[in-house]
């Protein structure tokens, strides 16, 4: 009698780790939608590379990238050509959605692209959240990186506006996690410094492609995409998130 319960407390507790074991590898897709600071990029642009195509090295096995993030693109571009619609029908309950968009939102010149940070911006914010939610998703957003632009002190100059302070009150009003990327990456440039920091920005020697290399202040070199995405899942696992069991940073 004694062995047989031994027998069942030994496969109760087996049954218990694996089920455990499932769960915690239970699959998960995490969708990102932005602009072409956190796209994927084609090989002869190389070294320009979007932090969400990197961001894949700081997840386990268990999760997969599906990064919609487009060039060019601002939230109100992203809704009117369709793709918004493509990762809505994709996305299920379990879910994760990445949304970053601000640095095309401010092209005032451009009325295909152009949204006021405190009218149609906000509105699309929300609209992409309440969406999301209604497929079980969860929503996270991110305040647009920053720009490399120094000013004579010696530290970096706003460029966004209103767009960020826009996106944290989206983030207060519906309570959504926020990842503060704006703040997160000024401390980051603004401690490597001016000329350090061209190295992880885009500025490049000639080639055939560039004869007169590239100086590029906005997209980011590959070193500079993996410390972006780096500082991103560290601010996620720090609030702990749903997903954060998932990330990982010994990489």
């Amino acid at each position: 009698m004694r062995n047989f319960l031994k027998y069942r407390l030994l496969v109760l507790l087996t049954g218990i780790i694996l089920l455990s074991a499932c769960k915690q590898e239970q699959a998960m897709n995490i969708f990102c939608i932005g602009d072409s600071t956190m796209a994927n990029k084609k090989a002869e642009v190389y070294p320009e590379t979007g932090w969400c195509q990197v961001v894949g090295d700081y997840f386990d096995e268990s999760v997969t990238i599906h990064n919609h993030a487009v060039n060019g693109r601002s939230s109100k571009s992203f809704i009117d050509e369709g793709r918004w619609q493509v990762v809505l029908d994709s996305m299920k309950e379990g879910d994760v959605l990445f949304i970053q968009f601000g640095h095309n939102d401010e092209k005032y010149y451009d009325s295909t692209r152009y949204t006021t940070p405190w009218g149609t911006y906000t509105e699309n914010l929300e609209r992409f959240v309440t969406e999301a939610r209604k497929k079980g998703a969860e929503p996270v957003l991110f305040t647009s990186i920053v720009r490399r632009k120094f000013g004579d002190d010696g530290k970096l100059i706003d460029t966004h506006g209103d767009y960020p302070p826009a996106t944290r009150k989206v983030a207060e009003k519906l309570e959504v996690p926020l990842i503060d990327l704006q703040k997160l990456t000024e401390d980051w440039v603004n401690g490597i410094g001016d000329e350090p920091s061209k190295a992880m920005f885009l500025w490049t020697e000639p080639t055939d492609r560039y004869p007169n290399g590239r100086q590029d202040d906005t997209h980011l070199q590959v070193e500079g995409a993996k410390n972006v995405a780096r500082l991103a899942m560290e601010e996620c696992h720090r609030q702990d998130l749903d997903f954060s069991g998932r990330i990982k940073l010994n990489n």
